[in-house]
């Protein structure tokens, strides 16, 4: 017996679904009723997977009621979706389409479902987003206050940035009693900050952004992460290898955090030491650094053990 891969496109009032092999293509409200319908539909054809494309939080809801109901549910990459379609010529663009080309990328790449977040660690996520946010809105206003010389601006600036250091404090007090409030995170921060260039803020990124830390080995979580680089060539050809995609809020966290250590962390350091007298630039250093950082938490998690500088 045939495999079963769905694809399914998600707006904000519709899903689009569509069943490889077999072609099976329709729609339901994405609503509780539609999504109870979808679910008994699909547990009916016990599906190898089941992918939504990732669409600005509206999939949210879908991809939570999918895997309640036991489904094995992947979240992609809109970027990985595209190519995809792109690689197989698929040009014309409609949400019955855009279905059938999820459920022919699910066919071909096959990618391993995750449990997704709990209630918790989503909530930490979001917390942790909108910290985020502040804090970027703060530097706005910062560089708009250095842009003008307008006294009625000045204050205008100011009222603004000590209203969002009010928001950035409460948020602060939220996400320290989520995680100093879970037992299983306070063991994992405690971990996790144990290494020299590693703070609270992200410790508490890693804890809410990159759940399958400790649980998967050092390629895997450095893909997720987007810190694994990849080769270019052709032929003989040999190009610089990059890296890219993965979670860009988890790659910048862990770079200010490299930033940090390979000026504070003696291992770190002298790694970071090695590569620069080798002659590698100081990014290319830098990335290094991340990425063995983020092998470091990775394996103390794993084995539930602290930081040692020996």
């Amino acid at each position: 017996m045939d495999s079963i891969f769905v694809g399914i496109d998600v707006s904000k009032d519709r899903l689009d679904v569509a069943v490889r092999p077999g072609g099976d293509v329709f729609a339901v409200e994405r609503n509780a009723a539609g999504l109870e319908v979808l679910a008994e539909r699909l547990k009916a054809l016990s599906p190898q997977i089941v992918i939504l494309e990732a669409t600005g939080g509206f999939e949210t809801i879908a991809a939570a009621a999918l895997s309640a109901a036991g489904l094995p549910v992947v979240v992609a990459n809109p970027a990985q979706i595209r190519s995809f379609a792109k690689a197989i010529g698929q040009r014309a663009k409609t949400d019955p389409i855009d279905a059938a080309v999820i459920a022919h990328f699910a066919e071909a790449t096959k990618p391993e479902p995750r449990p997704l977040p709990d209630a918790a660690t989503q909530l930490l996520s979001d917390l942790v987003a909108r910290r985020r946010q502040i804090v970027e809105m703060m530097a706005a206003e910062g560089q708009r206050e250095r842009r003008t010389s307008e006294k009625r601006l000045k204050k205008s600036i100011a009222r603004l940035r000590k209203a969002l250091e009010k928001e950035l404090a409460e948020l602060d007090s939220e996400i320290h009693d989520n995680v100093r409030g879970s037992p299983v995170w306070r063991e994992k921060e405690d971990l996790l900050a144990s290494v020299p260039g590693v703070g609270p803020v992200t410790a508490r990124t890693l804890i809410a952004e990159l759940p399958e830390l400790g649980r998967l080995n050092r390629k895997q979580i450095a893909a997720l992460a987007g810190l694994a680089p990849f080769t270019r060539e052709s032929g003989r050809w040999r190009g610089r290898s990059f890296i890219s995609g993965g979670r860009t809020v988890v790659r910048t966290a862990l770079f200010m955090a490299a930033f940090v250590a390979k000026k504070h962390n003696p291992v770190l350091r002298a790694f970071n030491d090695r590569l620069v007298q080798a002659g590698k630039p100081k990014m290319v250093a830098l990335i290094a650094v991340a990425r063995k950082l983020l092998t470091i938490l990775n394996a103390m998690l794993r084995d539930n053990r602290r930081w040692q500088n020996a």
